[in-house]
């Protein structure tokens, strides 16, 4: 039986807290720019990078803060993520579990199983 080239990752459940699960901010922005830092820190724990992004799932309170702060959520979304557009869908809710909370973010990548193969070629 062959195996898949690569191997799968999961993360989910990053809101926009920092290491201590301690909100430093109440803004939706700053929220979305540490919670695709703590998916960053996740992927690097796993040997992982955003490039191996495969998809993300946005979970958000404020559907007129997404849509009004679009370009700023850009900005920290390249700064952080790069160029990389996985396939992503936002979904509004009522509510998230952490009640400071304003987005929580699942991910999923897919990384080689030889990272460096690629090189060796």
């Amino acid at each position: 039986m062959a195996s898949w080239p690569t191997a799968r990752r999961f993360c989910t459940g990053m809101v926009g807290w920092d290491a201590t699960h301690e909100f430093a901010s109440d803004d939706f922005v700053d929220q979305i720019a540490q919670a695709l830092r703590n998916v960053v820190d996740v992927l690097c724990a796993a040997h992982a990078g955003p490039e191996h992004l495969v998809r993300m799932t946005w979970f958000i309170i404020d559907k007129r803060a997404y849509l009004s702060r679009q370009q700023e959520i850009g900005a920290v979304y390249r700064a952080i993520i790069s160029r990389h557009f996985p396939a992503m869908s936002v979904v509004v809710v009522a509510g998230l579990i952490e009640d400071r909370a304003m987005v929580e973010i699942g991910a999923a990548a897919m990384v080689p199983r030889d990272p460096d193969a690629a090189l060796r070629q």
